[in-house]
């Protein structure tokens, strides 16, 4: 398994490419694999024959597991354990990340979450790739009533689980999930709802407890009654039954539960939920429980932009092979604005703004509408348009062929998301967590404007004109700062003299 990612330890095998007995070239896609940041499929590091595979599809290893052996002999081998593989073969290992066990999606779908951080879509409008959904499988006997929760991405437990108590531990949900060999994620999955890790069954490698078995865990106590020990936030609160007075609010109760999952009707259709659409209702959830997330918009005129794509978007694209489309504008307009203000360049910390010196930019990529993924533009205000628009291409067609690394859609500070293709007229989109804001940039469309003339006098013109929507952590800032960001960022578009930049 490889290191997909400095901040990987795990990987889940999602398909096989090849077969056993099927020859494989060096480079050639072998295999498919999931984290908690990338999906992407793996190529393979020698020639010749397949002749194992030691980790099925679904399974979650670390980085550095043998998963495959490829002969040189030309003759598939019959899958001997893995201590007896010949010292001639090559050994394959594939990625790895906090990344947990895609099991397969529960049979009932989850209560949706807000579908769209960023209904998301790149200017090189990216059509793309989700990971491959699984059949549902039989979860096992739901345990004891009383410390789960319903969570937006339900999964059941994979076919191939391991005994009960594999993992070893024992104890409260403390002192024993400090001591068993838990991944971050898993970790922060418990703690969230204050589970004891004793009490859930591991079906990872050597009984490790995997996302999934704790997803599981959750679905079992929703179904059987059980109350959560500490609910995740919401974004819409669920509307709570008549009580006693004295039983409202007192501090140190839990939050209301989620709704829970919706029942299938006798003609619904199920669609279980692919792994990168459960990994984007659970970051979106988890956005909205965190940021005081507000909307503040401005209109911006795009006829300068607009007179500049004409005259140059011919020769841009036989010099740089890719269409010249407003994104690049505005992402270029952005990272200058930034400057004048950083606080929108930042993150919440401990009671305190940790501003970044660096501009990062998120660009949202829709996955052909399957879900969606934010690669990042490191350094962006070091960059010139046209290298804005390389870079955003190229992330874009590397996260359509799933060639996207764990490291490139990590560590940003701002992000953009563009529905505009789709001609929306404004977009309230969810912040990517750890930042403090999201714009979104919506259609462009000709309009009937105002404009006044060389002489003081008034007309009306056409022009083309799109609305720019920021979602802002309210935490961070106020309103006043955010609308003055937006309306410079306005100025920014209308005004600058884009030619020079081309």
């Amino acid at each position: 398994m490889p290191q997909l990612g400095e901040t990987v330890t795990e990987g889940t095998i999602i398909r096989w490419l090849k077969q056993v007995g099927e020859e494989v070239a060096q480079d050639e896609p072998l295999f498919e694999v999931s984290t908690d940041k990338v999906d992407s499929e793996v190529p393979s590091s020698a020639a010749g024959v397949l002749s194992e595979i030691l980790v099925p599809e679904g399974d979650t290893v670390d980085v550095g597991t043998r998963l495959a052996v490829i002969g040189g002999d030309g003759a598939a081998a019959a899958s001997p354990p893995a201590a007896a593989a010949a010292p001639a073969e090559t050994e394959l290992q594939t990625p790895a990340a906090d990344l947990e066990e895609p099991a397969a999606a529960a049979p009932v779908p989850a209560a949706s979450a807000e579908t769209a951080a960023g209904t998301d879509t790149s200017a090189a409008e990216p059509a793309a790739v989700a990971a491959s959904e699984q059949p549902p499988a039989a979860a096992p006997p739901a345990p004891p009533a009383g410390t789960g929760s319903p969570t937006p991405d339900v999964a059941a437990a994979p076919a191939n689980a391991a005994p009960a108590g594999a993992n070893g531990s024992s104890g409260g949900g403390g002192s024993a999930g400090a001591s068993m060999l838990l991944s971050p994620v898993v970790r922060k999955l418990i703690d969230e709802h204050g589970l004891d890790p004793s009490k859930i069954k591991g079906t990872g490698q050597g009984g490790r407890i995997t996302r999934g078995d704790v997803l599981t865990y959750l679905d079992q106590q929703a179904a059987s009654g059980g109350a959560p020990a500490a609910a995740p936030a919401s974004p819409e609160p669920s509307a709570a039954p008549a009580r006693p007075a004295a039983a409202a609010e007192t501090a140190g109760s839990p939050r209301p539960a989620p709704f829970p999952p919706a029942a299938a009707g006798e003609r619904d259709e199920i669609v279980p939920f692919s792994n990168i659409r459960r990994l984007t209702a659970e970051h979106m959830v988890r956005s909205k429980a965190t940021s005081a997330h507000t909307l503040v918009a401005i209109e911006a005129d795009y006829e300068g932009v607009e007179r500049v794509r004409r005259q140059h978007k011919d020769r841009f694209r036989e010099e740089e092979g890719i269409s010249l489309t407003y994104l690049p504008f505005v992402a270029r307009a952005v990272v200058d604005v930034l400057r004048d203000y950083p606080n929108m360049n930042a993150s919440v910390g401990d009671n305190a703004l940790i501003i970044h010196r660096d501009v990062h930019l998120g660009i949202a990529v829709d996955l052909d509408r399957q879900g969606l993924i934010v690669p990042v533009v490191r350094k962006a205000d070091g960059q010139s348009l046209r290298g804005l628009a390389r870079e955003m291409a190229d992330l874009a067609e590397r996260a359509r062929s799933r060639r996207l690394s764990a490291d490139d859609v990590v560590g940003g500070t701002f992000t953009i998301t563009n529905p505009g293709p789709f001609g929306t007229f404004i977009t309230a989109p969810i912040i990517s967590q750890p930042q403090v804001a999201i714009l979104s940039t919506d259609g462009v469309k000709r309009r009937p404007v105002v404009v006044t003339g060389p002489n003081g006098g008034e007309a009306i013109a056409i022009h083309s004109v799109g609305m720019l929507g920021l979602s802002f952590d309210h935490r961070a800032v106020d309103g006043a700062y955010a609308s003055a960001f937006l309306k410079a960022l306005a100025t920014e578009i209308e005004t600058r003299d884009w030619s020079a930049e081309l």
